[in-house]
């Protein structure tokens, strides 16, 4: 479904990167898994995948022109992608309201510097990039968060970068769409990562979050691999600009 096609995967590492990197090189895309210090999980990643079709970048998106040199480099080790998955992100367990507040000005700039601020920069350069080759498509991985909040009052930065990032993706879909640029955001709920059980931890355990959701489990991350792949073909187009919740009925709008 993806044959031919050259794709960038932020965040390819690990969890839900690291399922779509996977999921889109099944499909038969050329996928460029990005990673920031974990090369060797983007390669277990792709390690089925033949090797002229996967390139690894690395770049520290933590930092405040980590992402700036990114794009242009994937364009010129490939000459050109036709879709992104912008996936990276970060969510710390402290910087709380109750928390102090060196906490909280540390944690609120690395979580907007990831989150926001390097995302929107990539956004920005995809744009520029699809423009100029007449269009392309944009996977942006969002957060039930953004919608609802956190339960866990600690990681409010993290829901607030997530609707900050999620207003940036809206704006492009609504603003570009007519230059054939496509952008779609996908809100999973509680998924089957680590961060995802780091979390659970401050809950009480996975046991007592499980029995909090409709399907008494978490989200699996080929979920939302299977739906970004769908998203990147191209088959729905007039699905741009979509929210599209992924939380097994735990959360409907």
């Amino acid at each position: 479904m993806l044959s031919g096609k050259t794709i960038l995967v932020t965040g390819a590492s690990k969890g839900i990167g690291a399922a779509i990197a996977r999921e889109l090189a099944a499909q038969g895309a050329r996928v460029v898994a990005h990673y920031g210090t974990d090369r060797a999980g983007a390669e277990t990643a792709l390690e089925e995948t033949p090797e002229d079709r996967k390139v690894f970048v690395q770049a520290n998106l933590a930092t405040q022109d980590g992402a700036a040199g990114l794009l242009p480099e994937v364009i010129s080790a490939t000459g050109g992608i036709d879709g992104m998955v912008n996936n990276a992100a970060v969510m710390r367990f402290d910087g709380g309201i109750d928390d102090d507040r060196d906490a909280w000005d540390r944690i609120w700039q690395e979580t907007f510097q990831v989150n926001v601020q390097s995302a929107a920069l990539l956004l920005r350069d995809a744009v520029h990039h699809f423009r100029a080759r007449g269009g392309g498509d944009i996977v942006g991985i969002s957060s039930w968060a953004a919608q609802k909040g956190v339960t866990n009052p600690r990681t409010i930065a993290y829901a607030a970068s997530k609707a900050a990032f999620k207003a940036a993706l809206q704006t492009v879909a609504t603003g570009y769409a007519r230059e054939n640029i496509r952008t779609y955001i996908i809100a999973p709920g509680v998924v089957d990562t680590q961060m995802s059980r780091d979390f659970a931890e401050t809950q009480g355990g996975r046991a007592v979050v499980e029995d909090r959701l409709v399907m008494g489990e978490f989200v699996p991350p080929q979920d939302i691999a299977t739906l970004s792949a769908f998203c990147l073909s191209g088959k729905c187009r007039h699905l741009s600009g979509a929210t599209l919740d992924i939380n097994g009925a735990s959360y409907i709008r």
